[in-house]
């Protein structure tokens, strides 16, 4: 194990070490400012819980590449069979809670940060570690954006098994809402606003937009949940549902409402948040490029990040898989670490303006 992949895996064991649930990741955050202290940055910043540093080479007149990823973390399944928050080497596999989303990819950006701040480079390095991405909270990256200045393009770290994910979806979810008039169901009195509700969400269900994304393809519309009566002999007056909504590039998230808004005859459709917004970045980016030119594949990702806050073109790509977030006994090899050092490296090294 070399210095690097020694130096992110000793990191990473203290991360994993430190509760760090969404809204409550202090203690990692005061971890992150003080390990890139000790590696001799000057000049690392915090606000929240969120820890950033600018590259100590800075040209400005080059554009600015922003290094992402996070340090917050779900809460454990109740299924571990093992204590989620300690670190414990098994072979090849590192298991803790937050080892494989995002530990790895905190800890590899961090190295390849600190390898390449006095390197000349095409772009300037913003490194990022923040909080509350598992929630999308408003303390998270949204936060911070507005104290970095401009940032012209962003590498998110996340799971990805070091490929290239050029896309994803965002997310509105609506609740709709369909008022009838109450009566006697015995009597026939009345308009029943489950009736109504089920013609509008027919009618959301059978909707097409007009528009497709080339990347990330329809738009998708699921009604997920439903409320609705009080007794069985009464009709009922209102009837409350929700909708996912998966956003494409190919509409604005408000636009997204408006139209579903126009299909419906008798509900209200109210979005809880429109901040989620699709990611979609060009195929000839040079951050596509350059990732390819590390043999990298490219890929629409299913899963949402910080990416949907970033407005500005965006590449996912990390150490360890996504299938093993959120699962019980959460783990990442060590010699995916090294690939992800390796990789992000490379990846910054070669692209080309």
């Amino acid at each position: 194990m070399n210095f690097q992949t020694a130096s992110a895996f000793h990191l990473l064991q203290s991360l994993i070490a430190c509760p760090s649930p969404s809204r409550e990741e202090h203690a990692t955050a005061d971890l992150l400012h003080a390990a890139l202290t000790q590696r001799g940055l000057t000049a690392v910043e915090r606000l929240h819980n969120n820890i950033y540093i600018r590259s100590a080479r800075w040209d400005a007149d080059a554009p600015t590449l922003l290094l992402c990823s996070h340090h917050d973390t779900v809460r454990p399944a109740a299924s571990y069979t093992r204590d989620p928050y300690s670190p414990a080497v098994e072979g090849d596999r590192l298991y803790g809670l937050g080892s494989n989303d995002a530990g790895a990819s905190v800890v590899c950006l961090v190295e390849a940060f600190c390898a390449l701040q006095h390197t000349p480079l095409a772009v300037n390095m913003i490194l990022a570690l923040v909080g509350e991405e598992e929630i999308g909270g408003a303390h998270g990256v949204s936060a911070l954006l507005p104290e970095l200045g401009p940032i012209d393009m962003a590498l998110v770290g996340e799971p990805t098994g070091m490929q290239a994910a050029v896309g994803e979806r965002g997310l509105v979810v609506l609740d709709g809402e369909a008022h009838g008039k109450s009566g006697h169901a015995a009597r026939g009195e009345g308009i029943n606003a489950l009736y109504r509700a089920i013609d509008d969400i027919n009618s959301l269900r059978t909707y097409r937009f007009p528009r497709t994304s080339s990347l990330l393809g329809d738009i998708g519309v699921s009604v997920t949940g439903i409320e609705c009566g009080t007794q069985h002999n009464v009709v009922p007056d209102v009837c409350r549902y929700m909708v996912d909504v998966r956003t494409t590039d190919a509409y604005t998230n408000e636009e997204t409402v408006g139209l579903l808004q126009s299909v419906v005859r008798h509900s209200t459709l109210t979005p809880r948040s429109t901040r989620l917004r699709a990611s979609a970045i060009s195929d000839t980016h040079p951050l596509v490029a350059a990732a390819r030119a590390t043999g990298a594949t490219t890929f629409v990702s299913p899963t949402m990040s910080d990416m949907s806050l970033i407005p500005a073109p965006s590449l996912k790509m990390g150490p360890g898989q996504s299938a093993r977030s959120h699962t019980a006994d959460e783990y990442v090899l060590l010699s995916e670490i090294a690939a992800g050092i390796a990789g992000y490296t490379a990846l910054i090294q070669r692209i080309r303006l």
